[in-house]
C-alpha cells in the first residue's frame, strides 16, 4: 500500500513558505551589489511612469520588463551560488554555466531598456 506523502492544507505552512521567500529576498539584497542597481533603476522607471502618466498597457509592459530583470538576476545568483557550492575549484564547465546565467541577466536588461525606450522616447520627444 502506497503511503500518502501529501499533508492537508495549512495556512501556517503557507505563511512559513512566504517567510522563506522573504528571507531569500533579504539575503539577495545583503549579498548582491547588483540588487542596489536594479532597485535604483526600478525606482527611476516607476518615477518616470508616474511623471509621464503612462497608460495601463505601458505600465504593464514596464512591470513585466522590470520583473523579468529581477527574476533573471535572482536565478543567476542562485545558479552562481549553487555552482560555487558544488564546485569551489575553477572548472571550464562551471565557468560556462555561470557565464550563460549572467548572459540571461544581460538579455533581460537589454529587453527592459528596449521597452523603456519604446515607451519613454516618444514622450520625451
Amino acid at each position: 500500500m502506497e503511503k500518502n506523502t501529501q499533508s492537508n492544507f495549512s495556512i501556517r505552512a503557507r505563511a512559513g513558505s512566504f517567510r522563506f521567500a522573504w528571507e531569500g529576498v533579504l539575503a539577495f539584497f545583503k549579498t548582491q551589489h547588483n540588487a542596489i542597481i536594479h532597485l535604483l533603476m526600478t525606482i527611476i522607471v516607476i518615477a518616470l511612469a508616474i511623471a509621464f502618466n503612462v497608460s495601463n498597457n505601458e505600465a504593464a509592459m514596464l512591470a513585466l520588463a522590470t520583473g523579468f530583470v529581477w527574476v533573471s538576476e535572482i536565478f543567476n545568483t542562485a545558479i552562481e551560488k549553487m555552482m560555487d557550492h558544488l564546485s569551489p575549484e575553477k572548472q571550464p564547465a562551471v565557468k560556462y554555466i555561470k557565464d550563460v546565467a549572467a548572459a540571461a541577466v544581460l538579455f533581460s536588461a537589454i529587453t527592459a531598456v528596449a521597452v523603456g525606450l519604446i515607451i519613454f522616447l516618444p514622450k520625451l520627444i
